[in-house]
């Protein structure tokens, strides 16, 4: 790792991350030291720490672990060559909810994993990242005609850095939607390239991103339609408290041949105090003359008539202000299909709040 390659921020795709702390984690040793972090939700799961899967801390039920099929040319996931996850379901199987859970005790790891959905197949999945250090992830993706998948990602190391990568193939009236949170002391950057290869496929990836201090959160999805009546959705909602930074690139691809394409962005920025920032870059490619693709970009502060009201209602400005930003992330996290996991995130966002 001493020879450790990062993208320039003088690419414009990294024009605002914040990889610098990256060599000095890739360097430093693992202290061991995790404490035992027990599964959420009841079920299948699997516990890596500092990349390394512990079998006395996992029950991995449909899940194989070992060598996985997936590669990227992606300059941070091309790392993840270590033994990882591979889900792989047959015609029309289904897994109950598996939760993954990366443990991370200063240090670098690199872990792949690989989810293949055959026709009908369905699956449920959540990842909690816990910890210190660098946790860098590959997910690749291959979802079968009428497969349905449903991810959730919880970021909540306390500090370092967390570098997520998925590609995916969304096969003919497949499903995959994914929902992150970002609410831990950590930066981060969740990217994503999601490829839309049948008819009528579905892709929906967006969460809330939660800042403060200096911390760097950083979102840069593309998603690219190939056939017909394929819709997505990219909804993501954004925090940054006191000299953090929130950034947000979606783009929409849509290829000659895609008619009938439904896309639609929807990024949100809210300013919790004025040194902070957010970023925002929408974008839309289209070769096709028959879609419906719309993007929308906002950053703002808090409603101040809002918070007069509340005021006038008794409400103390603390916890006025923390209403208001716990329904502005709520509606990105109210895509979460699982109520448990739903409830899970959304006390992480109120933790968070509480917190400042």
């Amino acid at each position: 790792m001493s020879a450790l390659a990062l993208p320039s921020p003088r690419e414009e795709a990294w024009r605002w991350s914040a990889l610098a702390a990256l060599p000095a984690l890739a360097e430093a040793t693992p202290r061991a030291d995790a404490l035992p972090v027990a599964p959420a939700f009841g079920g299948p799961h699997l516990t890596f720490i500092d990349g390394v899967y512990r079998p006395e801390r996992s029950n991995p039920g449909p899940v194989a672990v070992g060598a996985v099929d997936a590669a990227s040319a992606h300059p941070l996931a091309r790392l993840a060559t270590a033994p990882g996850w591979t889900l792989a379901l047959g015609d029309d199987h289904a897994a109950g909810l598996v939760e993954i859970i990366h443990v991370s005790t200063g240090g670098a790891n690199h872990v792949p994993a690989r989810i293949a959905l055959a026709a009908g197949a369905q699956a449920r999945i959540v990842e909690t990242f816990v910890g210190d250090g660098w946790a860098n992830r590959l997910t690749a993706i291959a979802l079968g005609k009428g497969a349905r998948l449903m991810r959730a990602l919880r970021l909540t190391q306390a500090s370092g850095f967390t570098s997520l990568r998925d590609e995916a193939e969304i096969g003919e009236g497949a499903s995959l939607v994914t929902v992150a949170l970002g609410a831990g002391g950590a930066g981060s950057r969740i990217d994503a390239a999601l490829t839309l290869t049948g008819t009528a496929a579905y892709a929906e990836m967006g969460g809330a991103l939660l800042a403060r201090g200096e911390q760097r959160h950083e979102a840069a999805v593309v998603v690219r339609h190939e056939a017909e009546k394929g819709v997505s959705r990219q909804i993501w909602r954004a925090v940054a408290d006191d000299t953090a930074s929130a950034s947000l690139a979606a783009r929409v691809e849509v290829a000659e041949g895609a008619q009938k394409t439904d896309g639609e962005q929807s990024l949100r920025g809210l300013l919790l105090k004025r040194a902070a920032t957010v970023n925002l870059k929408p974008e839309l490619e289209i070769f096709a003359d028959d879609v419906k693709c719309a993007h929308g970009a906002t950053v703002g502060e808090l409603d101040a008539q809002a918070l007069f009201y509340l005021a006038s209602r008794g409400v103390p400005p603390a916890a006025a202000r923390a209403l208001l930003t716990h329904a502005f992330v709520a509606d990105a996290l109210d895509r979460i299909g699982e109520e448990a996991v739903r409830d899970a995130f959304i006390a992480d966002a109120d933790a968070w709040l509480e917190a400042h």
